[in-house]
């Protein structure tokens, strides 16, 4: 099944029960229309005379993968769309080549997750019982997963619609960041980062990386799209950290396009969906390995061998 059936199918599928309204975004819904105008902003500066094979693999904050497209941190709703869904998920990223991200609610399964052999990270939020939330990082720890993600974008908890869907988060400051970093004896990824003052703070916790996002539309209203903020974002981690990007990335031209902008890898929420619900684990592995073909052929002809070769220059802006 090709990209555009699986999508379609995966979100008809999904839309047919209650949980479709996870795929909606908070109040008024201007973010993913306006995530689909910036993406589609940018064009490419074609470059096909001795243009070489690309490849896609990558190493990324000690991870080897095939891909630099990833999964983006969520849980909820994947259980309830197939049997054994985070499993499912698990088994087509590493046939994938790729990384599995972890939400809330914490799996349960979180270790037999990490005992399939894909690299996974887990977030956690900024629970308002602080106790409870290092109590977390500890559990999630001890699993052994590469990463663990805080996401300070949620300190009010997210919502979809008027609907508040995730409370009990409150605000971390630097001090409470700077105790998360010792306890993370892996890499430490922020997560909900949108602009220069909290990419510098995420330097200076000492994080080793951050993803730039507007956290799949589900926490503030009109926030920009990650690219608009993404040069401020670059110029300020001075290349200290790694950069991960999500926000409503489709297809291999819209990978791209976080390359270009400076992003490592590049995370997908709702495609996962779609491809679950659509196919199971074969469905998850058909998302990335579509997306990651689109890729490649688009990097050729841009003139980029590999992901840390994708230039700037390549974008032209309308």
């Amino acid at each position: 099944m090709e990209l555009t059936d699986l999508y379609q199918k995966g979100e008809e599928l999904i839309r047919q029960r209650d949980m479709g309204v996870l795929l909606d975004a908070v109040e008024t819904g201007f973010i993913p229309t306006h995530d689909r105008r910036i993406l589609d902003r940018y064009t490419f500066r074609q470059q096909c005379i001795d243009a070489a094979e690309a490849t896609t693999g990558c190493h990324v904050l000690g991870i080897e993968l095939a891909t630099p497209v990833i999964m983006s941190a969520m849980t909820s709703p994947i259980p309830a769309l197939v049997d054994n869904g985070l499993m499912e998920v698990a088994v087509g990223l590493k046939e994938a080549g790729s990384l599995m991200w972890t939400g809330t609610p914490i799996p349960q399964n979180l270790q037999e997750i990490v005992q399939t052999g894909v690299p996974v990270a887990a977030n956690v939020k900024p629970l308002k019982d602080r106790e409870k939330m290092f109590r977390t990082i500890d559990e999630i720890q001890e699993t052994g997963v590469q990463w663990v993600g805080i996401e300070v974008d949620a300190g009010q908890g997210t919502k979809i619609g008027d609907r508040v869907r995730a409370g009990g988060c409150a605000p971390l400051s630097m001090k409470e960041l700077e105790e998360i970093r010792k306890k993370v004896s892996e890499s430490l990824v922020i997560k909900g980062v949108l602009g220069r003052e909290d990419a510098m703070k995420s330097v200076d916790v000492g994080a080793d990386g951050i993803v730039v996002s507007n956290h799949g539309a589900h926490t503030l209203d009109y926030l920009p799209h990650p690219l608009q903020v993404m040069d401020e974002v670059v110029s300020a981690v001075k290349g200290k950290i790694a950069i991960i990007v999500d926000g409503g990335f489709r297809r291999g031209s819209d990978v791209l396009k976080g390359l270009a902008f400076g992003a490592s890898l590049v995370g997908l929420g709702r495609p996962i969906l779609y491809g679950l619900a659509a196919a199971a684990a074969e469905g998850v592995r058909a998302v990335i390995d579509g997306i990651t073909g689109e890729l490649k052929r688009t990097m050729s002809m841009v003139g980029a061998s590999e992901p840390s070769q994708v230039r700037r220059d390549i974008l032209l802006v309308e």
